[in-house]
């Protein structure tokens, strides 16, 4: 059996894959993995962007750059954060709220199947301890 972490790739890759097909068939063709770096970590209120690269684990300038791929999409906005008018908040449009909603559904979905595959408990046992794991590398 492979490795840890090769497992991991194909779990990642394969969810991605299915994650973006569906998500394009509902009109949110343009997205790619990595706009999930920012989409799968902002907030509906708004996310100051030093916070998404904090819970993506992506460096500033991958943010950043990042933001403004998906500002010129029509997914976010960046604007003024009401706790200090000095920061900037990214928040989504219709658009992007619309992207969200949609791959919390798919997300949903996807789960459902591997719970259908190997078993309800089974699979809330494997999430489980996977994010046990997981949650050693996240700071």
């Amino acid at each position: 059996m492979a490795d840890i972490g090769v497992l991991s790739a194909h779990l990642l890759s394969g969810f991605q894959k299915e994650l973006f097909a569906r998500l394009a068939e509902v009109g949110h063709g343009e997205l790619r993995p990595r706009h999930g770096a920012v989409m799968a970590y902002i907030k509906p209120e708004g996310t100051r962007a030093s916070e998404l690269s904090d819970r993506s684990g992506q460096h500033k300038q991958v943010i950043g750059t990042l933001i403004d791929e998906l500002e010129r999409l029509g997914y976010v906005t960046r604007q003024p954060d009401p706790a200090d008018r000095r920061a900037k908040l990214v928040v989504p449009t219709e658009l992007g709220r619309d992207q969200m909603v949609q791959a919390a559904k798919i997300i949903a979905e996807i789960e459902d199947g591997f719970a259908r595959r190997i078993g309800p408990e089974k699979f809330a046992a494997f999430k489980e301890v996977f994010g046990e794991i997981a949650g050693h590398y996240r700071g």
